[in-house]
């Protein structure tokens, strides 16, 4: 029998009861709308008729033990399945301190949402018949305790032996870090390397081989669909950030055993006390972008002096939020011929040099497709 589901992904919620929110000064999201941003979310979702939910990394501001509670509280009460898979922020330590819970605490927390075993913090579930769901962990420390986004060999091992027993189901992967890269040569980029799983190639090579077309991730806070041979890597804005995004999909199988993925993103238009957010958040990021900018001019591989970079910042005010929204497109002819064609790289440009607008609403067919970049 064909199948035929909807599903929904919200990301990187960082969600933070009132008393708990940090304030810094320099932070593009706001973490103020996290609550009134996920109820909003719900009251819309819980009127599709929705299979499952999604939601891949990045539950909380910061891994506050209260916030994992309102939030383990606030699931249990919605009327489809919920899958959760922890983000950096989530499990900032590798053992609990005063202000957040450590990695082996989180599977105790999301024990109905996923984690049937929680004695470890990655597990596979069947969502549906004939569709299989594995959720991985990528918060790895290091022996000095720094926290890397990287899946150890015992994980890589469990992930072979449950790819090989599931050939006859769809998998459906979900992990916090970026496994396709979304912005031009991001896992050698000084800025954005971190945001992508370090062994990346390795988890493609195994997606590959067993035929897994499907993976779902956060963390980079921008809406963007990224393809490498056949791998999609939907990544998902983050519900606290420009443009406030969610998604909705529409998986079908048609009479030709083709497979389809519709996608449609939403966005949280208005909460209370930020009535327009769109616009609010939008200025909120611009406000606080000259540092980020400055290091982006100045660091690899533009590499261009200080002064230099501060004439041409102003002029990138927005450069972020665009990309934060999805099927941006940038040309900037005043710019200097190599400032203006790495901006451009940004663009959502296929290989045939045309726009190519895939990020926030369109319909995939997964075949397996030549390698390629990403189309933001």
């Amino acid at each position: 029998m064909a199948l035929n589901f909807r599903f929904a992904v919200v990301s990187d919620l960082h969600i933070a009861l009132p008393h708990t929110i940090w304030d810094h000064p320099s932070r593009f999201h706001l973490v103020e709308v996290s609550i009134p941003a996920f109820e909003s979310v719900i009251e819309h979702l819980t009127q599709l008729n929705l299979d499952f939910l999604l939601l891949p990394g990045d539950l909380t501001q910061h891994g506050e033990p209260e916030n994992h509670l309102w939030l383990q509280q606030r699931l249990s009460q919605l009327p489809f399945p919920v899958y959760v898979v922890p983000g950096n922020h989530d499990v900032p330590v590798l053992m609990a301190d005063q202000l957040s819970i450590g990695v082996a605490d989180f599977p105790h927390y999301y024990r109905k949402f996923g984690y049937d075993n929680p004695e470890q913090i990655y597990y596979t579930h069947q969502v549906l018949p004939g569709v299989r769901l594995i959720g991985l962990n990528s918060n790895f420390f290091d022996a000095e305790g720094k926290q890397l986004g990287r899946l150890d060999k015992q994980q890589l091992t469990w992930l072979e032996n449950v790819l090989a027993t599931a050939t006859e189901e769809l998998v459906l992967v979900m992990i916090h870090h970026n496994v396709v890269e979304h912005i031009p040569q991001q896992s050698r980029h000084p800025m954005g390397n971190r945001y992508m799983l370090q062994n990346a190639p390795k988890l493609l090579k195994l997606l590959r081989q067993y035929k897994v077309k499907l993976v779902f991730t956060g963390h980079l806070h921008v809406q963007d669909i990224a393809c490498s041979d056949g791998v999609y890597d939907i990544t998902t804005g983050s519900l606290v950030s420009y443009p406030h995004p969610y998604r909705v999909f529409e998986f079908r199988q048609d009479d030709y055993g083709r497979e389809w993925l519709q996608v449609l993103s939403h966005r949280v238009e208005s909460v209370p006390d930020f009535p327009d957010l769109q616009n609010l958040s939008k200025q909120w990021m611009g406000d606080r972008s000259l540092p980020f900018l400055m290091k982006f001019l100045t660091h690899p591989p533009l590499n261009l002096p200080s002064e230099q970079a501060q004439a041409i910042a102003p002029s990138l005010r927005d450069f972020w939020s665009k990309i934060a929204d999805g099927d941006a497109l940038f040309d900037y002819p005043q710019f200097p011929q190599n400032v203006r064609h790495y901006i451009q790289a940004y663009s959502a440009i296929a290989r045939c040099g045309t726009p190519h607008f895939i990020d926030n609403n369109s319909t995939l067919l997964l075949e397996k497709m030549e390698e390629s970049r990403s189309v933001e």
